[in-house]
């Protein structure tokens, strides 16, 4: 330590100074003494005494710093400087960086013995900061896995497309340890990226409907090559559509990664700085990881949504299909032309007044669309007769029940349906058919059924009658209540009379 070295050995001042990765630079971490003023700043390594140090294992030693030509002009009292000795630091990997002992300009020179413990000591301290630096390399991945790990917990628990990114953003802005981040998606059609998202801006509503053409900025560019870019000097990169707000935003570097999923780029990731862009190669190639995790939740949101889409053609389609049969059936008979499509309008009406949940109404409407369904089956002679049926014929007719449940039953998305068809006969003291229900026995969707059925029946004129006055059919169904009808559906059928028919 610093503290060690002051002690074995009489020193005015110290430095360390590491490298940057790319070996362009060198930043002094560590200051004391007369180098105090140089601690956090930055030099390049192409001045004479940083060269000489890269080029020499051997201790760099100066007499006199304040005269001699290699000195870092740069330096705060370079002029206060005298004997001045500079090593590596080395680890097993190579030179890391160097340190500077210094003593002010008069003072002793340093020994031969003072010039090989320092050697010693540059060893020691690059193993020492190697190992530090293993130990935090191991920390940094452990911290990205368990980012990854949210970021995926994140998406397969939800299939919001925002949620999921904002996620992403967050995890980006904290372990690349930037200020902002966002993410533009491309409109295949249009060809342009959109803004998306975003967070740590300090002008979020300026990005809002932002649109960037494929190949254009910076953003553009990553997209269609398909690679990574990292721009240093952002306010000198005044060409681009939307420099003016990068400006604004007072972001000095950024770095963008492509969307891509199945070779194919859906967008761009980018992360923003508003100081010195670090050259920590590790968090970069960190966002490659979080873009491709970013891909994956836009491909879940869009198949998720295509999927949902098609499920909804599918059950446009399904009930196109139960109301052209339902159609079919009403055009056998033009004396209950619109029947089915009258009766499971009120159903549906009925059922939610009581309270049944919005999964169980389509089912009601698609029973009720049906209801008559096994009446396809009953010959022409029976079904139109203009006069009362024979018992014989009365048995015929009490089949179409039976009819629609051999018809329906091996429909899969008819099968909670069926209820309708089949039981839409029974009556609430056992005296129904085809089964003899009583009660509850008979499903509520079949008992709310009926007495809409019975209504718009009687409503109606057929061939062997008139149809029924308002008064005498209302009347009629308070007789039945606890014979024909539930006696609660009766009561929520008066009271809602009005709404329900008009």
């Amino acid at each position: 330590s610093a503290r060690e070295l002051h002690k074995l050995v009489k020193l005015d001042g110290l430095s360390v100074n590491l490298i940057n990765p790319e070996g362009s630079s060198y930043k002094v971490v560590y200051a004391d003494g007369i180098a105090a003023p140089n601690l956090g700043k930055t030099h390049t390594t192409t001045i004479p005494i940083a060269q000489a140090v890269l080029q020499s294992q051997q201790v760099i030693y100066i007499n006199d710093y304040a005269s001699s030509p290699q000195r870092n002009i740069d330096s705060i009292d370079t002029d206060k400087m005298g004997p001045v000795a500079i090593i590596q630091i080395r680890s097993e990997m190579g030179i890391i960086g160097a340190f500077s002992l210094m003593r002010i300009s008069g003072a002793e020179e340093f020994s031969p013995d003072n010039l090989h413990l320092f050697l010693a000591i540059g060893e020691m301290v690059g193993n020492a900061l190697r190992r530090s630096g293993l130990f935090e390399q191991a920390m940094t991945r452990l911290k990205q896995v368990q980012a990854l790990h949210e970021i995926d917990m994140a998406i397969s628990t939800s299939l919001d497309q925002n949620f999921s990114l904002q996620a992403i953003l967050d995890r980006t802005i904290r372990l690349m340890e930037v200020d902002a981040a966002s993410v533009l998606l491309l409109n295949p059609t249009t060809l342009q990226l959109e803004y998306k998202a975003g967070q740590g801006f300090f002008h979020p509503r300026s990005f809002e409907g932002m649109t960037i053409r494929l190949g254009e900025s910076i953003a553009g560019q990553v997209a269609l090559r398909q690679v990574r870019a990292t721009i240093n000097d952002l306010p000198s990169q005044n060409e681009y559509p939307i420099a003016d707000r990068l400006v604004q935003e007072k972001f000095t570097c950024m770095h963008a990664s492509p969307m891509i999923v199945k070779g194919q780029v859906i967008g761009v990731l980018q992360a923003f700085h508003r100081s010195e862009c670090p050259g920590d190669p590790e968090k970069i190639d960190f966002l490659d990881a979080l873009a491709a995790q970013a891909a994956i939740a836009v491909s879940n949101a869009r198949m998720f949504a295509d999927l949902e889409k098609s499920n909804l053609e599918l059950q446009l389609a399904y009930d196109a299909t139960i109301e052209g049969w339902s159609l079919a059936t009403d055009l056998r008979d033009k004396e209950t032309e619109g029947h089915s499509l009258r009766v499971a309008s009120v159903a549906i009406k009925l059922a939610e007044l009581m309270g049944l949940a919005g999964k169980d109404i389509v089912h009601i409407r698609r029973g009720g669309l049906l209801h008559d369904i096994g009446k396809l089956a009953i010959p022409d002679s029976i079904l139109f007769k203009p006069g009362p049926l024979t018992d014989e014929e009365w048995v015929l007719m009490r089949q179409h029940p039976v009819h629609a449940r051999e018809m329906l039953q091996h429909i899969s998305f008819l099968k909670r349906a069926l209820p309708i068809p089949l039981y839409h006969h029974e009556k609430f003291d056992g005296s129904g058919y085809p089964n003899g229900l009583t009660g509850e026995q008979i499903p509520l969707p079949a008992r709310i059924f009926a007495i809409v059925d019975v209504y718009d029946a009687l409503s109606s004129d057929r061939p062997y009658r008139k149809a029924w006055p308002t008064e005498r059919i209302l009347e009629y169904l308070k007789q039945e209540s606890g014979k024909h009808f539930d006696p609660q559906v009766v009561t929520a059928f008066l009271n809602n009379f009005e709404y329900l028919i008009n």
